[in-house]
């Protein structure tokens, strides 16, 4: 839930009173006057968005430099000029350096859609010769342009659709393929991790950096200069922004490809059959354990996107390299059951086996939360047949911590009549006794005499113990012959 901020106008129409002020007239001397004393007084009973704040400065400046009264050095008007449009970009920008290892000015200003020359102008501002007055009045009447278009137009049409103007998030699955390429050749041959270290760390770094401008790419998405976090229970900030990045992290992960192997073989231990081969852990787990140490929320994201995907009725998420070379017939794919199977194995291993602490109740948590998401999606029904691979998991996480057996037990009952029956140990026993007794001591088939007649077919007939009921024996009159197991005889 988004909680309640301060802003400092009562209602929207002082903010529009303000914006038209601003704009309406760039040759109206007088209403830019209101508009700076209004927002100065603003400024002196609460604290302005940094979009007001820097409106203010520019404004200020620009009423001076066009005010015959003004300040007679331009030196000052410059200098004016430079400190307003300085603040503006880094205002903008430095609140959105948010991931481990530091992005660009360029970048990050990109993704907001700011005209590039600002931030040149603001390192020559910075670090060069000052630009000229005729250059510093472009680039306030281009800021200018910049925050009517991205801050009052959005603030005051909140529920109109955002202006198409940043590049869009750059994709991952390069820079996954990259990784997992280096990852390969080190887990076969050791020898080359020497050689290969200094570019997996980089290309764990550039992965970071994709986290951090995802997280600028849901800022951007918002429409607005002013977000605010989620307060969850305990009274800790989760950042909303993080949370979308990694739901957009974990999606390209669970593409096949990713997490889960193109080659079915591979997406099956051999040793453990609900557990990643050792192979596919190898590759992955240094990846999964660098992003859990910088974001601690990765590990609770994964599992819900994880079991998103086994509850969702679409098809299994495929790479977009993949599905040019899947033939599709009405836009229709038939979900892969090995592919389910997989990621619900990651799923139980991130639960029971990939420890981000040693503490034992964090891993119960998890556990808990992932029951509660697959009872939630599964419902009283127990799911479909397209849903066996959740309803697996919830067992397995139920069978390893017995205290959420009672809650599934009762909220997701057994399947009503009629329904495709579940195979059981029972099952297994039952069907292990009627072979016993087909193969048991004293049944002959090589030389039993034929039936003479259609009622010796039938249970009981002839000699020797009787046959379970739709079987009867066949000789050599029948023109059966002996030959190996799925060898056809003509």
């Amino acid at each position: 839930m988004r909680l309640p901020r301060r802003v400092p106008w009562s209602s929207l129409a002082e903010l529009d009173e303000v914006c038209s002020w601003i704009y309406t007239d760039e040759t109206d001397l007088d209403t830019k006057i209101l508009a700076v004393q209004r927002l100065s007084a603003w400024k002196a009973i609460t604290t302005l968005p940094h979009a007001l704040d820097s409106t203010l400065s520019l404004l200020t400046v620009i009423v001076q430099d066009s005010s015959r009264e003004g300040l007679s050095s331009h030196m000052l008007i410059r200098q004016a000029y430079a400190v307003a449009l300085i603040r503006l970009v880094n205002g903008l920008v430095d609140p959105l350096q948010l991931g481990a290892y530091a992005r660009s000015i360029a970048s990050i200003a990109a993704q907001l859609g700011l005209p590039q020359w600002l931030v040149e102008l603001r390192h020559a501002a910075t670090h060069e010769d000052l630009p000229s007055l005729d250059v510093l009045r472009e680039a306030a009447r281009e800021a200018m342009a910049w925050l009517l278009q991205n801050y009052f137009n959005p603030a005051l049409s909140p529920s109109a659709p955002p202006r198409k103007q940043t590049p869009p998030l750059r994709p991952l699955q390069p820079l996954l393929a990259q990784y997992k390429m280096l990852l390969k050749s080190t887990t076969r041959d050791a020898s080359l991790r020497s050689q290969y270290k200094a570019e997996i760390t980089q290309i764990l770094r550039d992965i970071e950096r994709w986290v951090a401008e995802a997280k600028v790419a849901a800022d951007v998405s918002a429409a607005t200069l002013e977000w605010d976090d989620i307060e969850v229970e305990d009274g800790e900030q989760q950042d909303s922004r993080e949370r979308w990045a990694l739901e957009k992290l974990c999606d390209t992960l669970l593409e096949k490809g990713g997490l889960v192997p193109l080659s079915k073989k591979k997406r099956v231990g051999s040793t453990n059959p609900f557990q990643p081969s050792n192979s596919v852990l190898a590759i992955w787990t240094p990846l999964l354990s660098h992003l859990q140490a910088l974001h601690p929320d990765l590990q609770s994201v994964l599992i819900s996107r994880i079991i998103t995907s086994l509850l969702s009725d679409s098809d299994a998420t495929v790479s977009s390299a993949e599905m040019d070379t899947i033939p599709l017939a009405a836009n229709e794919r038939k979900r892969d059951a090995s592919y389910h199977m997989c990621v619900a194995s990651w799923a139980h291993w991130l639960v029971t086996s990939f420890r981000a602490s040693t503490a034992d109740a964090e891993d119960e948590t998890l556990a808990e939360e992932a029951a509660a998401g697959l009872i939630t999606g599964l419902g009283p029904s127990g799911g479909t047949s397209d849903t066996k691979a959740a309803r697996y998991l919830l067992d397995t996480l139920c069978k390893k911590y017995p205290a959420l057996q009672a809650t599934a037990s009762v909220l997701l009952p057994a399947p009503a009549p009629g329904s495709t029956p579940r195979w059981s140990e029972q099952d297994l026993e039952t069907m292990a006794g009627r072979l016993d007794a087909l193969i048991a001591p004293g049944l002959d088939t090589t030389s039993a005499p034929a039936p003479s007649s259609a009622a010796e077919h039938s249970l009981g007939a002839g000699e020797g113990p009787a046959l379970p009921p739709g079987w009867r024996v066949l000789t050599v009159r029948d023109g059966w012959k002996p030959a190996p197991i799925g060898v056809h005889v003509g």
